[in-house]
């Protein structure tokens, strides 16, 4: 992350819990719920800026609201990881962290457009997660780009994220603000920051790489032996268009996530931060797309005007040839009475006429740019 680092500390200001956070949280949920297992990545309790020893979920989210009923500042809070959860153990969290069944549902179904919702005194938040695959053998069905899902519920003393697809995990994110205390300290929306900064820092990272990949493409169009691979020209088209879904349905709602009233107003200018890279990131990925138009459509233009000076050639050699061929398909009719017939030099003169013809045709064409 580029601006983590110089983030100061932010006094946490104190704040009514509501109602359902104050009860006790137990470990066996009626109904088919169970708590996340396979799917559990990691979970912790954060109290102050440090991570606390819990034995389970249940107990670290019991820890986390007995010190924020107990503190004057509540600045506790719980952070459970989730990668690609069955519906049961996501509806076990909902239970134990009161979410809304609209959301859970949006969590358990994933591939979700890109969106920042708020459900009571909480915020769910979407968002497209994308890598760039490297191919050892790039064929005309290898998938560039990878995309995947990370959902996050913040509420006032949990974060809870749901993710989807192998890239972008939030291992090196969790390990960052763990390291920093002034960092954890920031409470459920400051990772909700550093999940977005995460985030946006890889969207940056695979434009440059498209980029990149365009110039490339561009750069063999235009060469003196143009390859004119138009599948591939295509295939990053497709890919940009596919970046473009990912990143350009996020930037109105992220944009306006600063001025909601869950987040803190010392936390506002962060997130605008964050707008503002994606902005960047929009802007690049709307040029890149824009660019691979102007590639695709200078390829086909390059291909017909290629095709155009092979059939120039084509037709140059055959009416070279056509001379000697019209002269010697007279002479080979075999009629007895034809001119120099039984001339001596008859031969070597209807040979030369032919040479004579077929340079001055050869030398016509390449004046003309045919040859």
């Amino acid at each position: 992350m580029r601006s983590s680092t110089l983030f100061p500390r932010i006094t946490k200001h104190s704040r009514v819990l509501p109602t359902r956070l104050s009860a006790p949280v137990t470990a066996t949920l009626d109904g088919q719920c169970v708590p996340p297992s396979n799917s559990l990545v990691e979970f912790g309790a954060y109290i102050g800026g440090k991570k606390v020893a819990a034995g389970g979920i249940p107990e670290a989210v019991s820890l986390v609201r007995e010190h924020n009923n107990d503190s004057p500042v509540p600045d506790a809070y719980v952070w459970v990881g989730l990668h690609e959860p069955a519906a049961p153990e996501v509806e076990w969290l909902a239970e134990v962290f009161g979410l809304h069944p609209l959301a859970v549902e949006d969590a358990i179904k994933a591939h979700q457009r890109p969106k920042v919702e708020r459900y009571g005194d909480s915020l769910f938040v979407v968002l497209k997660t994308v890598a760039f695959l490297d191919h050892e053998v790039l064929t005309a069905s290898s998938e560039i780009i990878g995309t995947g899902e990370i959902m996050v519920f913040v509420g006032p003393d949990f974060v809870v994220t749901v993710r989807h697809g192998r890239h972008c995990p939030l291992a090196d994110v969790r390990e960052k603000l763990e390291d920093k205390p002034k960092l954890l300290s920031r409470g459920p929306t400051g990772v909700l920051h550093a999940i977005a900064d995460h985030v946006v820092d890889k969207y940056l990272h695979v434009a440059d790489l498209m980029q990149a990949e365009l110039e490339e493409v561009e750069a063999a169009v235009f060469a003196e032996v143009s390859s004119r691979d138009i599948n591939r020209i295509y295939q990053l088209k497709r890919e940009m268009l596919e970046l473009k879904r990912a990143v350009g349905p996020l930037q109105t709602p992220f944009n306006a996530l600063p001025q909601r009233r869950m987040i803190p107003s010392d936390m506002r200018e962060y997130f605008r931060d964050v707008g503002d890279h994606l902005s960047r990131v929009c802007e690049q990925v709307q040029a890149s797309n824009e660019l691979s138009d102007s590639i695709l459509q200078a390829a086909l233009a390059r291909s017909n005007a290629l095709a155009n000076e092979d059939m120039r050639k084509i037709s140059s050699w055959v009416a070279i040839i056509s001379v000697p061929t019209m002269i010697a398909g007279v002479y080979g009719m075999n009629f007895e009475h034809m001119p120099e017939l039984k001339a001596v030099y008859g031969y070597p003169l209807v040979i030369c006429v032919m040479v004579v013809a077929c340079t001055l045709l050869h030398r016509a064409f390449r004046r003309n740019g045919w040859l």
